[in-house]
């Protein structure tokens, strides 16, 4: 087996059979049921689409992922903290993840990973109120938001205004089922896609994520 950056990413990599990879930045520590491989004395984490959407946006050809060693996160809906696992790996130990959650259950499961983490700060706090973490989180480079309310869309919008840079990036998760479940999601895919152009926002490229997350789009963007 051989392992290889992949293109748009080099702090992502890929085996020749298709599997995600990224470098564990905590030597022999799994965060869920991903396999630890080593390959050129390097330990990888394979990143398992149908437990991450974005794992699975880069699989569904997402493109470029502007995520890289160094940069400020704001995670939000970071539960229990898989997909801001493989993000603490390309961040490295130079980068910050803000993750904020709402359910003190969740954080307290996320224990055990801050512990090796130090790249990661946890908030229990409301995504629709980011007034409310003013006082922690600083303006990012990336804006994740995978947070399956109604009013995603205005959730993520709200976020932008506060923390990401001019230029910055955004990934979106829209769940469509939590928009509307009597519409298509297609539908619900094109009125989301309308909101954030006109808020402005250029919008780099739109997958849907099925088979792995069903009736789900990642949505990735830049902040003008």
């Amino acid at each position: 087996m051989k392992i290889r950056p992949l293109k748009e990413n080099n702090r992502i990599f890929i085996d020749e059979r298709g599997r995600l990879y990224t470098k564990n930045l905590i030597e022999g520590k799994k965060v869920y049921e991903e396999r630890l491989v080593k390959y050129n004395k390097v330990e990888y984490r394979e990143w398992i689409a149908d437990r991450s959407k974005l794992a699975a946006a880069i699989k569904k050809n997402i493109g470029k992922v502007p995520i890289k060693e160094g940069d400020k996160i704001l995670y939000l809906g970071i539960a229990a903290g898989t997909t801001a696992s493989h993000v603490s790996d390309i961040i490295g130990e130079k980068g910050i993840i803000f993750g904020i959650d709402v359910a003190p259950r969740i954080l307290r499961e996320l224990v055990p990973i801050l512990y090796d983490r130090k790249n990661i700060i946890t908030l229990l706090s409301d995504a629709d109120k980011p007034e409310s973490y003013l006082h922690i989180v600083e303006k990012v480079d990336i804006l994740y938001q995978d947070v399956a309310q109604p009013h995603q869309v205005r959730i993520f919008i709200k976020n932008i205004e506060y923390y990401l840079k001019n230029n910055g990036y955004g990934f979106l998760a829209v769940k469509a089922r939590s928009i509307d479940v009597s519409k298509n999601p297609k539908e619900i895919f094109n009125e989301v896609r309308k909101s954030l152009e006109d808020y402005g926002l250029k919008i780099i490229k739109e997958v849907r994520l099925d088979p792995y997350h069903r009736d789900h789009a990642m949505f990735l963007v830049q902040n003008k």
